[in-house]
């Protein structure tokens, strides 16, 4: 497991683009026939991958980072699918996880393996962990049957659906809030007007964009932004001094998940366009 510190809302304006990329930017999550993870100081945020092929991959927890017996004995889990069929399989019982779908794996399950079925269109699952200290049981969020919100207007470039998975109205969770955004073809804005949560973390992981497409993701200080470059299935860590916005060159999907003091979507700070620089 690789490990990062995440610079402070002052360090990050003297970093060099390659510096902001390795320090908030998760490049190569997504390996064929293993499991990637990130540990972050963060809200001790776990960001990862699994990509089984012939074999299933085992979810373990890693003694430096974690000092765990296995992952979740003090940790959540959700993990969406953005690839071919598969499933998420623990102690419990086998959850076909196609993709679109959410699993959110409460704390004490002891056994979480990841499964393809098919190798040469492997399942590609995505997952967020933050720690827990409360156990929620283990549940399946279908597409279909996720609270939606549709927002944004044609003229702003920003028809898009928000999907919410894992929140308080939704699979219960310690702290986790988990969804999916999707904009419509032709759309290109995300979070605009942007804001800020000062009291979670929030990552997004930027799917569904052709080799030749990229998503400029904006974060930084509302009068001290910068940009990275995001290609598909690339995430980005979002701390709560920053804001989170992206614009691309093709519409996109990402799954965004928050961990923190409080599990109300609408806790944000909004940021007005005319302070933006």
């Amino acid at each position: 497991m690789e490990t990062r510190t995440t610079p402070d809302d002052v360090t990050y304006t003297r970093m060099t683009t390659e510096e902001l990329r390795k320090a908030f930017l998760f490049e190569n999550l997504f390996e064929p026939g293993r499991v990637s993870m990130v540990y972050c100081d963060a809200d001790r945020a776990i960001v990862g991958a699994a990509v089984p092929l012939v074999r299933a991959l085992s979810l373990e927890a890693t003694r430096r980072e974690m000092a765990a017996e296995y992952f979740t004995e003090r940790r959540e889990v959700g993990v969406v699918n953005v690839g071919g069929g598969g499933r998420v399989v623990t102690g419990e019982a086998p959850y076909p996880l196609p993709a679109g779908d959410v699993l959110y794996l409460g704390k004490g399950v002891k056994e979480i393996r990841f499964e393809s079925d098919d190798p040469a269109r492997p399942a590609q699952f995505y997952f967020v962990s933050f720690p827990a200290h409360a156990t929620f049981p283990t549940a399946l969020a279908r597409r279909a049957e996720a609270e939606t919100s549709p927002l944004g207007s044609a003229a702003e470039a920003n028809v898009r659906t928000i999907r919410r998975y894992i929140h308080a109205g939704g699979v219960r969770s310690c702290q986790l809030v988990m969804g999916i955004t999707e904009l419509d073809e032709g759309s290109v804005w995300n979070t605009m007007p942007p804001h800020t949560h000062v009291r979670r973390t929030e990552v997004y992981m930027y799917f569904g964009l052709p080799a030749d497409a990229v998503a400029m993701h904006i974060m930084g200080k509302p009068d001290e932004t910068r940009s990275l470059v995001v290609r598909n299935r690339q995430a980005v860590l979002s701390p709560g001094w920053s804001i989170h916005a992206a614009a691309g060159t093709r519409h996109y999907s990402f799954v965004w998940a928050m961990g923190g003091e409080n599990q109300e979507f609408s806790d944000m700070d909004s940021v007005n366009m005319q302070e933006l620089k």
